[in-house]
């Protein structure tokens, strides 16, 4: 098979998978009259006071997530090439705007490089993964612990599977810890492959950033994970607010973990989140359109709005900029 036809086969079953988790949401839950039923009783006790303060805290909340989101960038580009807080912030918006309508939210990266002068760009892709790891090491670590949580407590497997399960898990966060403060170790592998030697020089930019450091950038990530738990908190406490925080902050961590393995398109992303939300929360609530609804304002507010505010940054790219 060319490469041609594998990227269109990946695009196809990309697809497929969207229409699908489309088809099911419509199909299972919003053409279900008790559903329909149960959320019109649900939001009939909302006053519409409380749905403006809650959805003006998530607003801001969204600001201050890819505010810190921003930061992060202008303390990564410090080893390469610093940049004003304003630019990384304008460069993070812009990557939005091209990550809705890229595989997997990949236009992200080339969004905030064209801000980068041109010799500097690919290292910054480098730079970009460091945030990128971090970010996914929080999401894996307390992903892969709730999980733990969440199989036993809804599942109730066997207890020596459980218990199986559970090493497994623990092995899984300790390798992601371990791998993201010592990052020079797969530097290291990375140099070592004979085909990725002349790559060596951009690998080498990711080795740059100490223990202090990477911790710094972790506390980044943290922040952030926080941030939108708590979005999601505020909406599904104002739609279903019986679910106890615990129990719900500890099922957005197993979301966050499922969600961030399934591949998508960011501007049709909607219909997976949804599917996959649903399963997750279907153990401790039935009211299915309830989720839906919190999923998707919450995306609608976390990327949609800032991919058109980032719009704005676009007309700023130098695409053919030659400087050092």
């Amino acid at each position: 098979m060319t490469a041609r036809a594998k990227k269109l086969l990946s695009y196809l079953l990309k697809l497929s998978i969207i229409a699908l988790a489309f088809w099911y949401v419509y199909h299972s839950i919003l053409k279900n009259n008790k559903n329909i039923h149960d959320f019109h009783v649900l939001v009939a006790q909302i006053t519409y006071t409380r749905v403006a303060i809650t959805l003006t805290v998530i607003v801001v909340l969204m600001v201050v997530n890819w505010l810190l989101e921003s930061l992060k960038w202008w303390f990564l580009m410090r080893e390469l090439h610093p940049i004003p807080v304003w630019r990384a912030i304008e460069s993070v918006f812009c990557g939005l705007t091209w990550a809705v309508f890229t595989p997997n939210r990949l236009g992200e990266y080339a969004g905030r490089i064209m801000f980068l002068p041109n010799r500097k760009r690919i290292h910054g892709v480098f730079v970009m993964a460091v945030g990128s790891f971090g970010q996914n090491v929080i999401t894996n670590v307390l992903g892969a612990g709730a999980s733990v949580w969440f199989l036993y407590s809804f599942l109730h497997l066997d207890s020596w599977l459980m218990l199986g399960i559970a090493v497994v898990a623990a092995g899984f966060m300790a390798i992601m810890l371990t791998f993201y403060f010592n990052i020079r170790w797969m530097v290291s592998l990375l140099n070592r492959v004979k085909f990725l030697k002349k790559f060596h020089r951009f690998f080498d930019i990711m080795g740059k950033y100490n223990t202090a450091e990477l911790l710094e950038i972790m506390w980044f990530c943290l922040a952030r994970f926080l941030v939108f738990t708590f979005q999601y908190y505020l909406i599904i406490h104002l739609l279903i607010p019986e679910i106890p925080i615990l129990e719900m902050s500890l099922m957005m961590f197993v979301f966050f973990f499922i969600q961030s393995a399934i591949p998508s398109l960011d501007f049709l992303d909607i219909g997976v989140r949804s599917v996959t939300a649903n399963a997750i929360f279907g153990y401790i609530t039935n009211q299915h359109i309830a989720v839906i609804v919190a999923v998707s304002i919450i995306y609608i507010i976390n990327l949609i709005i800032p991919a058109i505010l980032g719009s704005a940054f676009v007309f700023k790219l130098k695409f053919f900029d030659r400087t050092a």
